[in-house]
């Protein structure tokens, strides 16, 4: 038989002789202790400025930040759970000196005083990497990019294509209408011009309905399908246009739009095991890493990448009053103006393009466009046979982000009898292709670089730099989908959890 059995001693009613000291209950080396330390070394005069005299007093914008970052960094994003973890945890508690802002507080500091400023807070942080050495914002950097789901419903979905068809929906009823109108009311509308498309606005189409309507008043041959239209057209179109034109103005010059977080745009998510595309509206995440550490974060509402590197690389020469040597990326960035971008800034662009990977394995490929041999002396091209492709002019392409190509095309002499016909190019007559030479002359840097000892090794550590950043916040912190509307709110929320990311890998 085994020996008695003995409990520890349990009373949750004792008292201590003396009260616990919370400094005790927080282990040395702890991130709390991070956020702390690193939260008082940074200046918070841009937040100070966003309180206004008067008034009860504010809790201290040092300490909501504390609250914020570290419970960003604890995977505390609510307001609400928040609230309960300041009152709750000793972590907390110890942080905030027992202060205890409810979750209204929280939530104006987060949408209303960070907004803005937080950006200087980051780079402060950064700065404080790069002084220990951690960091170097003069080397290479690595940018990707991810989708970021919006607080706002899925189905909640504006089109800009719908809007334009329902537009030209409206003028063609309203001509349908004009035209009968004319036809037993020629007199009373001799000296009324119909309208055009470009006048297709709530004003307009009221004031040619109302002169509709005055000239088959006294007709009383009038059909009643028209009558009903007439009337049906009175009552909603000028609205609707109102609406559309509102609708227009928030989506400015995007495909589409959320109704209830107008700044989110409809992208494709890769988010099930699948990667089964799904429409949602979200925002587009772009960070630069190193050592994975992120130093630059940037939000657009753009779902390409390549649309997003100017704006973004902008951002961290603002921020650091520097660029880095080096960006490394992988073909969603590789454009035109990308690289004429990076050039002009004097960044070595290691970025693919879309066709680097497949010519690695297989070559360019046979009678391809970029398989044709340029005389740039002559500016000619030379085709498969040896002809030359004569110069026979130039145009112009607007990307959708505005940016100006110049297309130069050139023209085969007698493709007739050719043997290499049939593989070379389907269309009747001589072949013409059309040739981005700046593109053309970029790739070809792009590709000597990438396969240099120096791009091989970046080729190689940018997968292990800045993807695994995606997985820690995506999957291993479950943020997945943003809490807050708007684009600058949800910038914060980028902003506090880059911070967040940092300190934890700071001091892990």
């Amino acid at each position: 038989m085994g020996g008695k059995v003995v409990f520890k001693a349990y009373d949750p009613d004792q008292l201590t002789f003396l009260p616990y000291k919370l400094e005790e209950l927080v282990p040395a080396g702890h991130p709390v202790r991070i956020v702390k330390q690193v939260v008082d070394a940074v200046d918070v005069k841009p937040l100070n400025r966003k309180y206004q005299g008067g008034g009860a007093s504010s809790f201290h914008p040092r300490l909501m930040l504390k609250l914020l970052v570290y419970g960003y960094l604890t995977n505390t994003y609510s307001s609400r759970k928040l609230e309960d973890q300041a009152a709750q945890n000793v972590h907390f508690m110890w942080l905030l000196g027992m202060k205890k802002p409810d979750h209204n507080t929280i939530n104006r500091f987060r949408s209303e005083k960070l907004s803005g400023v937080l950006k200087q807070i980051f780079s402060q942080i950064v700065l404080l990497l790069q002084q220990e050495g951690i960091v170097s914002l003069k080397e290479a950097v690595f940018t990707d990019g991810t989708k970021i789901e919006s607080v706002a419903n899925k189905y909640t979905f504006v089109w800009g294509k719908s809007i334009k068809n329902s537009k030209e929906k409206m003028k063609a009823q309203l001509d349908e209408l004009w035209g009968y109108a004319q036809s037993i009311a020629a007199e009373e509308l001799k000296d009324t011009a119909p309208l055009e498309y470009s006048e297709i606005n709530p004003e307009k189409v009221k004031e040619t309905i109302s002169k509709i309507n005055a000239a088959l008043e006294d007709k009383e041959d009038v059909a009643g399908k028209v009558k009903q239209k007439l009337n049906y057209a009175k009552k909603h179109w000028p609205e609707n246009l109102a609406r559309y034109d509102e609708q227009e103005k928030l989506l400015a010059g995007r495909n589409s739009m959320s109704k209830t977080d107008p700044d989110a745009t409809f992208m494709r998510m890769k988010e099930d095991h699948m990667l089964n595309g799904q429409l949602k509206p979200a925002y587009n995440l772009q960070i630069s890493t190193q050592e994975q550490f992120i130093l630059n974060y940037t939000l657009h509402q753009a779902s390409t990448d390549y649309q997003t590197l100017p704006s973004h690389i902008e951002q961290y020469e603002a921020l650091y009053k520097e660029l880095p040597k080096a960006i490394v990326a992988d073909a969603g960035y590789g454009s035109d103006e990308n690289y004429g971008v990076l050039q002009q800034k004097g960044i070595e662009a290691y970025i693919k393009y879309n066709t680097f990977d497949k010519e690695q394995k297989e070559g360019i490929k046979a009678f391809s466009n970029d398989s044709l041999h340029y005389n740039e002396a002559d500016n000619y091209l030379t085709c498969p046979m040896g002809q030359r492709m004569h110069h026979v002019g130039d145009g112009q392409r607007i990307t959708s982000s505005g940016f100006v190509q110049l297309i130069s095309r050139y023209q085969a002499q007698n493709c007739e009898g050719c043997p290499m016909r049939g593989v070379c190019h389907q269309n009747p007559g001589n072949r013409i292709v059309e040739i981005n030479h700046s593109l053309r002359k970029h790739k070809q840097a792009a590709k000597e670089r990438l396969n240099t000892e120096q791009g091989i090794k970046y080729r190689k550590r940018r997968p292990a730099d800045v993807e695994p950043v995606f997985a820690q916040l995506k999957h291993n912190h479950g943020f997945r989908r943003f809490l807050l509307k708007g684009m600058s709110k949800t910038e914060v929320e980028i902003g506090l959890l880059s911070i967040a990311h940092n300190l934890r890998k700071w001091k892990a």
